[in-house]
């Protein structure tokens, strides 16, 4: 099987990306909700259990090659089983399996090795400092009614940085909504394709860092623009618990019309950019633009597939499929034609 990516040779690479920085945005007219104003009401949308289908699947195609995209969502509700059945017989007849397109350290070995102690505190803020000391009075009030409601009595988060203390108030939060992160289904379509004998290939670039513990000294004496991360992610439990119980919901029930009906807002970018517009991040010219990187490298990857095979099969973050800069539509101004599932 493939290996799943370590998050501390992630962190290595993009020095503090925040693993929820990936899935999860901000709605643009979220859905205010008994539940958000009062923990212990009943949500309005009760989170969907049992076996469930999951999205259809987009076909790309050109001539006889065809590529079939399924879609990913985070987080998903904890209860809820996901039938494989129509991705397994996808990938069985596929020649090659495209994974999501991620930024992966290139490190070496025994480099990565010697770089890991460096790690240690990499969460801290510099100098020891604690969240009121670096964060505005009124927001950090808010921080301690939600870490009050979701996180309870722990000094020790006090002293991580504002993009790493939003990072764990948001996963204590999504447990008690019963949602929950994880690589659950992604690691299912690995186990399928490995049973299968069917390739698996990467579709993003490596990040190339030559002096990895250079890179998590300097970030660790450095200060990060991380408060409108961290103020959003506040936010975003007041008022957008019950939009991703939705989503969660339409994602689970295979239910497209809900799909692109979402505001797929771009929450995730404040904490992507308060790391990328880092000066640390701006003296490495690998960290740069890593969105459009990403993209261009996955439009490259599958066009190569598209021509080597006769089936493909890929996976994307949904919003990467129906949302405003969806790579299908790169694909689709490229001369392919691009069917969504019904």
């Amino acid at each position: 099987m493939r290996k799943r990516i370590n998050r501390h040779v992630f962190w290595l690479g993009l020095l503090a990306l925040p693993a929820f920085a990936q899935t999860v945005e901000q709605a643009a007219q979220p859905v205010v909700t008994e539940a958000a104003a009062d923990p212990n009401a009943i949500p309005a949308t009760v989170v969907v259990e049992g076996r469930r289908p999951g999205p259809g699947v987009w076909k790309v195609s050109k001539g006889t090659h065809v590529m079939w995209v399924f879609g990913t969502y985070s987080p998903l509700p904890t209860k809820m089983e996901w039938d494989t059945s129509r991705v397994e017989r996808l990938v069985a007849k596929s020649q090659e399996v495209l994974m999501p397109p991620v930024a992966k350290a290139h490190i070496g070995f025994f480099r990565g090795l010697t770089a890991l102690p460096s790690l240690i505190g990499i969460k801290r803020n510099p100098d020891d400092a604690v969240l009121r000391d670096v964060v505005p009075a009124d927001v950090y009030a808010h921080w301690t009614v939600l870490k009050a409601r979701y996180i309870g009595d722990d000094d020790g988060i006090e002293h991580y940085r504002p993009v790493f203390a939003g990072e764990e108030l948001l996963l204590a939060g999504l447990k008690k909504s019963g949602l929950s992160y994880g690589s659950e289904v992604l690691g299912k379509i690995e186990d399928i394709a490995k049973k299968n004998k069917v390739k698996m290939s990467d579709s993003g670039y490596d990040v190339m860092v030559d002096d990895p513990r250079k890179l998590v000294r300097d970030f660790k004496n450095s200060q990060v623009d991380d408060l409108v991360c961290f103020t959003k992610t506040l936010d975003s439990l007041d008022t957008d618990l019950e939009t991703m119980r939705v989503r969660a919901n339409a994602w689970a029930n295979g239910d497209i019309a809900e799909i692109r009906g979402l505001n797929f807002a771009e929450r995730r970018d404040a904490c992507l950019d308060a790391v990328m517009n880092s000066s640390i991040a701006k003296d490495a010219a690998a960290l740069r633009q890593v969105r459009q990187r990403l993209r261009s490298s996955w439009l490259k990857a599958a066009e190569t597939a598209l021509a080597s095979n006769a089936t493909t099969f890929a996976v994307l973050e949904i919003q990467d499929i129906v949302g405003p800069t969806s790579y299908l539509a790169g694909l689709q101004a490229k001369g392919y034609a691009v069917e969504s599932p019904r």
